[in-house]
């Protein structure tokens, strides 16, 4: 694992690229390889999540040899959620963020807290679980059955939140960010709907930089995964597109620089596996 702090420079002197407006609208118009319509985008992402919805966990068990799991606990463990906090988990539909997020505070609570206070931090704790694609959110609310009442089940867009401003104490967005039309308005959603102090984190697939280890992660990818959904989910197409969009996504030190423009600070990111997937995280202050 590789942590990494990305310090802001003035005029973009370090990242001349991402100063280009013409790249930011290229990537958020592409649709994996292809390149299309801003307004159709959205619509054929939710087709692919709606495909693979009934098959989500288990594909992402299968595809990632479980790792998946050691990933959001990952995530989980840099936010450090707390009884009492209001949190927003974007893209979060089938609840495996959440419900990590709700047993790490259960876990807080049975060190000691005294009963009284225990009851009135149960009733402030919210985490809303947010997601675009009703499909995915009937997944997690299947699974949220016998979970605790603090999870709140929203359908919206991750680029025009429904919630108010400095609203809250953390923002999480797993395997998410990277199928949005529009990174930059995802971004500036999550700073604004965070409290001062609010902690942003992202846990996305993303770029392998170890040449060799490259090689093989491309042939899995583009050989073994589509096969894969069509096997398992009878889904080709959608996994297709799902290994396309990992590699349409910005790199890591891109991404970071774009976090860094909407406004957080001490933006910092930790790669897992060589890079397969990182965490990226940001403060608002």
């Amino acid at each position: 694992m590789a942590l990494r702090t990305v310090t802001r420079k003035l005029g973009n002197k370090f990242f001349p690229l991402l100063s280009s407006t013409s790249h930011l609208h290229s990537h958020a118009t592409s649709f994996g390889f292809k390149e299309v319509k801003e307004e159709e985008k959205a619509a054929m992402v939710g087709n692919v999540f709606s495909n693979v919805a009934s098959n989500y966990d288990l594909m992402n068990d299968l595809m990632s040899a479980g790792l998946h799991r050691l990933w959001k606990d990952r995530l989980v463990s840099k936010l450090n959620p707390f009884p009492g906090m209001k949190h927003l988990d974007v893209a979060g539909g089938t609840g495996d963020v959440a419900f990590r997020i709700l047993e790490r505070i259960n876990r807080v609570k049975q060190r000691g807290i005294q009963r009284d206070f225990e009851d009135i931090l149960e009733a402030e704790t919210k985490i809303y679980v947010c997601d675009i694609n009703p499909n995915m959110l009937n997944v997690g609310k299947q699974r949220a059955l016998q979970k605790d009442g603090s999870l709140v089940w929203v359908e919206g867009n991750a680029e025009s939140l429904g919630f108010q401003n400095d609203s809250m104490d953390g923002y999480t967005i797993a395997f998410g960010i990277r199928n949005v039309t529009h990174i930059e308005k995802v971004l500036s959603e999550a700073h604004r709907v965070l409290k001062r102090g609010g902690r942003f984190l992202c846990l996305e697939l993303s770029h392998v930089g170890i040449p060799v280890f490259k090689e093989l992660y491309d042939l899995y990818s583009f050989s073994v995964i589509p096969s894969m959904g069509e096997m398992v989910a009878g889904d080709r197409e959608s996994y297709q597109y799902l290994v396309e969009s990992i590699r349409r996504f910005p790199t890591q030190e891109k991404f970071a620089s774009m976090i860094a423009d909407a406004g957080f600070q001490k933006v910092e990111y930790e790669n897992l596996v060589g890079g397969v997937v990182a965490v990226h995280s940001g403060v608002k202050i």
